[in-house]
């Protein structure tokens, strides 16, 4: 039986018994044998208790969860948590009948060798997290033995942000089975003092709000706990399944008597700022909306929708525009107006005939938006002390006008100029997210993803919201000079309503006696300057009520921000600054026991008596995937599913599963010479590769090398095509081109195409479901005397390509049979000899191995075949120059 739950912040845990075959019920367990009420399939969770301590807004959560196996035989539990994008694990373990079994965090590559060792060696599956909206999932399940006992604990931080003036703890109750001890405890700790503590849920009834759930607050301290009993779980009296099933919400917020405050521990401090009382600075706001064809329908109106509620909560003193971009741009006026009564009841009748229509041209339509405010301010057509916005919603990438990302982001980024933020909204999932944060990052602003949703016109409002009322612009933190190191961010464009800046740094001189913080910004009216002063010896008094405080939580806090700050610029560095801002993020995190972008928790686990591992990693924006993950502990199966690949000399390898075996031959031709891999005249794809050799040989030398130094992938239907060398990568969309770099980390996608670049490792190239490439980058020494760095390509899958597909590789696509005989030595005693009939032809072929380096581009797996001789005569249709063609293109 499954038990969800989500507790502090936003937080789902699944815990229970995969099982097949009979649904689960558990008056069939009951009327077997007497078992306590909550056994389901013959596991009890009979334990789970959910501690939240938050200290100045920094969380510390502890997920545990206990349960027995009362059944007869071994049966497999799993544990699955959802925790918040934001959040980063910081511990797990696992516990078995009083044996720990812990999770180590390690740098994600070190991680990944470890764990694809396992997977060779047959003796594990992966645990992995897949994102949602605002979750990321963590997965692990594991076999207990008949009346044993197990223990999950999951520990994971966050820092939490204020949202339009609370601070908000999502829970989500859904435990689908009665739980003989259920508890949410949660305490908070704010030395500036609780301001407010709520508690609701959704599901709550009289009783349960009566008894089962408490809130107080009194001074710094508060607590929310909901301890329900087992009839208080009942969805009715004599039912055995949980009513608790929905929403529950913790929200709070300090008290502001000071627009500041500052608090140090052990050498380290936390800055926050919120003031209030302020007026709002008008503000001067263009929204550059995308109307394409793909916005057609729901989102369209959805957008209108949104646009409308955005109107009514527009100030009669801010100035707006709307842009609208397809194939061309239009604009609802020539210039900003001011939303006077009059204009906006104008302005609504044209959102209401806004019109899909057209492709999508992102670089205008921006350039055109920015010009606006960047000439509204110049001919002092807006207030002085007013700021400039620009929000751009699109639902796709650039595909007719200027189209490449990063011509496209320069094109921004210069004619901004650092003047006013930008915030991109991505409509849905068939989009390049990565280049609208990107974009957005580096001119002050963020990326939101809206989801395809029915809610979808709440999520593009609720985030105007957040930017509605400015208060303060051009925000600067400043403290003593010399006095503070290793600093967080500490300028902002924008301080907005019901938000807050928070700084937090280290002391050089930990035993100063006063500390002064100083807040510089541009109001409505004037320039302000906010000024906080800390007397070392009061504040050390004030925060001796350690029972509420987690070890040394502001410099955790520290860590955690710094570690989310590098991990944003990163997004935006290159080269060396890249390199350098990776090692500082992957430094802290290990230091500081953070699962980040940059590390993997392994799970060392019992599993028939043999340790198993799996890993954990923190996804990006980008996997977005809402399908549940899973670790489950079964024998590792290596896929049935046919792979051919060409790689080194070149070694072209076709693996044929129904004979678990391969074939394999190699191509002898001269460097320059350019053969073809794959047509397929259905699709229109094509796949060619161009042949370099090592450095100084002779072209007639015997013991000469040959290599793929470049691969042309072409789509004729889509007018695509990709040029991959060992330098860079040059991706064409008709006439557009755009080039990456092998040391790029970067993910492209466009309606039936995505292209992946990992590092200094290999591409992915997949086209729609059911056509994937995987080019892998080999480098050598670069003063190597002989060798040169090539390339090696691999399908992993081609099931969509069509019947007609040919090519050296192309032509094995389809079901092709052998049959192997009269295996005897060869003049090689390690490599015997054999005869096979294969396409109606006799050959004789010897046993060799290759090497498969999809996992491993230094080592490789070894994969044996049966050689074929004579560039593959006999077994490749016609004979090997029938493949060469004039160009890569």
């Amino acid at each position: 039986m499954a038990f969800v739950w989500w507790p502090c912040l936003v937080l789902t845990l699944f815990f229970g018994l995969e099982t097949s075959g009979f649904p689960r019920s558990p008056l069939r367990l009951l009327g077997k044998r007497s078992l306590p009420e909550g056994v389901v399939d013959g596991i009890e969770v009979y334990s789970t208790k959910i501690s939240c301590k938050v200290t100045s807004r920094f969380a510390h959560n502890v997920v545990t969860t206990r349960a027995v196996n009362r059944a007869d035989k071994a049966k497999e539990v799993s544990f699955d948590v959802q925790l918040p994008k934001t959040a980063f694990i910081t511990n797990f373990t696992l516990t078995i009948d009083g044996v720990i079994y812990p999770g180590n965090i390690k740098e994600k590559e070190v991680a990944k060798k470890q764990y694809e060792k396992a997977v060779s060696q047959g003796k594990t599956a992966g645990l992995v997290k897949a994102s949602g909206r605002k979750l990321e999932k963590f997965t692990v399940s594991v076999n207990v033995a008949a009346g044993s006992k197990v223990t999950f604990e999951l520990t994971y931080e966050e820092l939490l942000k204020r949202h339009k003036g609370k601070y908000e703890m999502y829970l989500k109750v859904q435990p689908k089975q009665l739980v003989r001890h259920f508890e949410i405890d949660a305490h908070i700790f704010e030395p500036q003092g609780i301001s407010m503590l709520d508690a609701e849920a959704s599901f709550i009834t009289n009783d349960l709000l009566g008894s089962a759930l408490t809130k107080s607050f009194s001074g710094k301290k508060g607590r929310v706990s909901f301890k329900p009993s087992l009839d208080q779980q009942r969805s009715c009296p004599t039912c055995t399944d949980s009513l608790l099933n929905g929403d529950f919400t913790i929200t709070y917020d300090v008290n502001r008597e000071s627009p500041a405050n500052v608090q140090i521990v052990n050498g380290y401090f936390v800055h926050f700022f919120a003031p209030q009382g302020l007026p709002v600075v008008p503000k001067n706001i263009v929204f550059v909306i995308d109307v394409s064809g793909s916005m057609y329908g729901r989102k369209m109106q959805q957008t209108r929708d949104a646009l409308l509620k955005i109107l009514e909560d527009m100030k009669e003193e801010d100035y707006l525009n709307f842009i609208l971009f397809s194939g061309d741009v239009t604009t609802w006026k020539d210039h900003l107006v001011q939303a006077t009564p009059d204009n906006l009841k104008e302005a609504r009748a044209f959102v209401r005939s806004i019109k899909d229509q057209g492709m999508t041209n992102i670089n205008d339509g921006l350039l055109r938006g920015i010009s606006m405010l960047n000439k509204a301010r110049e001919e002092k057509l807006v207030p002085e002390r007013s700021t400039s916005i620009v929000i751009m919603l699109t639902d796709g990438d650039a595909n007719t006008g200027e189209s490449r990302p990063e011509k496209i982001r320069e094109n921004v980024r210069n004619a901004i100029g650092d003047k006013f933020p930008l915030y991109n909204l991505g409509f849905g999932d068939n989009l390049n997210y990565n280049f609208l944060d990107t974009m957005a990052l580096e001119n002050n602003g963020f990326a939101r993803r809206i989801y395809e949703d029915s809610d979808a016109d709440l999520q593009l409002h609720g985030f105007y919201e957040e930017v509605a009322n400015p208060l303060l612009t051009s925000v600067e933190v400043e403290y003593p000079e010399n006095a503070i190191q290793d600093l967080t961010k500490n300028n902002y464009p924008h301080f907005y309503d019901g938000s807050e800046i928070v700084v937090a740094g280290r002391l050089v001189d930990r035993d100063m006696n006063n500390f002064k913080a100083d807040v510089k910004g541009h109001g409505a009216m004037n320039d302000l300057t906010f000024t906080e002063e800390v007397d070392m010896k009061e504040m050390e008094a004030a925060l001796k009520e350690q029972g509420y405080i987690f070890g040394n939580y502001i410099e955790r806090l520290w860590a955690y921000l710094t570690i989310e700050q590098l991990l944003e610029k990163r997004k935006n560095a290159y080269g060396e600054e890249k390199e350098n801002l990776t090692a500082q993020a992957l430094e802290l995190s290990l230091k500081y026991n953070f699962v980040t972008p940059l590390t993997s928790m392994v799970v060392t686990k019992p599993e028939d008596n043999e340790n198993q591992a799996a890993i954990a990693d923190k996804p990006g924006e980008e996997a977005n995937s809402v399908i549940p993950s899973t670790a489950y502990m079964t024998s590792y199966q290596p896929p049935q599913t046919p792979y051919y690949y060409v790689d080194g000399d070149p070694h072209f390898i076709i693996q044929v599963p129904e004979k678990d075996d391969a074939l394999c031959f190699n191509i002898d031709e001269d460097p320059g010479t350019v053969l073809n891999l794959i047509q397929d005249p259905v699709t229109g794809l094509t796949v060619n590769g161009k042949i370099i050799g090592d450095k100084g040989i002779s072209p007639d030398s015997k013991t000469r090398k040959t290599y793929f130094g470049k691969l042309g992938i072409a789509n004729a239907q889509m007018d695509f095509r990709i040029e991959v060398t060992t330098d860079k990568i040059t991706l064409w969309n008709g006439d557009e081109r755009s080039t990456f770099s092998w040391l790029d980390t970067i993910m492209a996608t466009r309606v039936g195409l995505s292209v992946t670049i990992n590092r200094k490792k290999n591409m992915v190239v997949s086209f729609g479901d059911g056509v994937s490439f995987v080019i892998v980058l080999h480098q050598v020494w670069k003063k190597h005397p002989v060798h040169q760095d090539f390339l090696g390509f691999y399908v992993v899958d081609s099931h969509r390509m069509s019947a007609q597909t040919h090519g050296l590789l192309g032509q094995f696509f389809h079901p092709f049979d052998f049959e192997v005989s009269d295996i005897h030595p060869g003049s090689d005693p390690t490599k015997p000899d054999a005869t096979i009939v294969v396409k109606n032809h006799r050959l004789t072929v010897t046993r060799g191995s290759q090497k498969d380096f999809r996992k491993d581009v230094r080592v490789g797996t070894k994969v044996t075949c049966w050689f074929v001789h004579n560039n593959g005569e006999g077994l490749i249709d016609g004979v090997h120059t029938d493949y060469i063609v004039p160009s890569l293109f």
